[in-house]
């Protein structure tokens, strides 16, 4: 009669069982085999503003240099007041009343409300949401968020002041708070541009940098 034969069950000890999961691990890291866990990684907000602020650009482009431009076909080769940076007087005003009939004057209403607000909108928001991401400090975050927010504030409100020196009865009154709405948004402008571009600069100076001191370091 044979003998039943009793298997035994073999036990890992824990050490073991550590030594194996490190081994998996590093064999999945040299097979590229490793995912991070982390949201960030899976997405990229930098990428959504880098996106939004091509929009600007481009809004910038069509509403400032094309449409405003193609304005002056019906104003006898008049600038809008949107394009002059260092403001304009009460005579300059009344020489585009004179100019533009209500067809033109429509049409300068429309662009102030599909470009002429999309534009500043795009420009103050990812300005904003890229300060986020590039300027550490709160309080210097805060200062940056002067430009963009005065500049899309400003440049909604200019938008309404020079639709409103083509209807009813024109005042100087009207005229100097328009034209200090209009150089005031183009500097608030100007300075929202200069901090992105710095700042990007700045980062692209650092980012080479510690390439090369990277590279350096490798051949040595």
């Amino acid at each position: 009669m044979a003998k039943k034969v009793r298997k035994s069950k073999e036990y890992r000890k824990p050490n073991q069982f550590e030594q194996l999961q490190n081994q998996r691990i590093e064999s999945n890291a040299r097979s590229g085999k490793v995912q991070s866990t982390s949201h960030e990684n899976k997405s990229n907000p930098m990428l959504l503003i880098s996106v939004g602020l091509i929009i600007g650009v481009a809004l910038f482009v069509y509403y400032h240099l094309l449409t405003l431009v193609q304005m002056q076909d019906l104003s006898g080769s008049l600038p809008m007041p949107d394009q002059r940076i260092f403001g304009y007087t009460l005579g300059d005003i009344e020489a585009l009343r004179n100019a533009m009939d209500d067809d033109a004057v429509g049409q300068l209403n429309y662009l102030h409300k599909t470009a002429g607000f999309l534009f500043p909108m795009f420009t103050a928001i990812f300005s904003m949401l890229l300060f986020i991401y590039w300027i550490p400090n709160r309080q210097t975050r805060w200062l940056a968020w002067i430009a963009p927010l005065g500049f899309a504030a400003i440049d909604i409100w200019e938008n309404f002041a020079i639709d409103a020196l083509f209807t009813g009865e024109l005042s100087e009154s009207a005229v100097v708070l328009a034209s200090i709405l209009t150089t005031t948004r183009w500097a608030l402008f100007i300075i929202t541009a200069g901090l992105v571009l710095g700042l990007g600069a700045v980062r692209a100076n650092r980012a080479l940098k510690a390439k090369m001191l990277a590279i350096r370091e490798g051949t040595d």
